[in-house]
């Protein structure tokens, strides 16, 4: 069984949103379809910009929460290193298989992959610190 973490966004560089889930094609309709109230329904925030497959519940959800307690330039940058013109991947995800890469579950640092990270070794000093913009816990990120 495969577990993914995913990026929603309400349009280029707007309000994004950090998930997992066991079943991605459900989870992102319900998005969609605002079927649940809470932080996505409240502002608009339904394209899949981003999503990565991991082989565990935990991995996915160490991963999910590592990424929600970066600061947001890593979180658009690791958007961008796959999905530069941020477009939404649902129609993709809800057509068929889900394609992509699985990724282990990592150290349990919070500094961003090296492909997501802006600066280099500045940012990596950095990584340790949460900024504000933490994702899904109402604020605008």
């Amino acid at each position: 069984m495969a577990f993914y973490v995913y990026m929603l966004a309400s349009r280029r560089n707007g309000t994004l949103y950090v998930g997992s889930t066991d079943n991605l094609t459900v989870r992102i309709s319900q998005h969609k379809q605002e079927l649940k109230p809470g932080f996505t329904s409240r502002y608009g925030v339904k394209d899949l910009v981003w999503y990565e497959v991991h082989d565990t519940r935990d991995g996915a959800f160490r991963r999910e929460r590592r990424i929600k307690d970066w600061k947001r330039a890593w979180k658009v940058r690791l958007i961008e290193t796959r999905n530069l013109a941020w477009r939404d991947l649902s129609e993709d995800v809800l057509r068929g298989p889900i394609p992509g890469p699985s990724f282990p579950a990592g150290p349990s640092g919070s500094s961003p992959p090296k492909s997501a990270r802006p600066g280099g070794r500045e940012a990596e000093a950095r990584s340790g610190q949460c900024g504000d913009d933490r994702l899904g816990q109402g604020g605008r990120s």
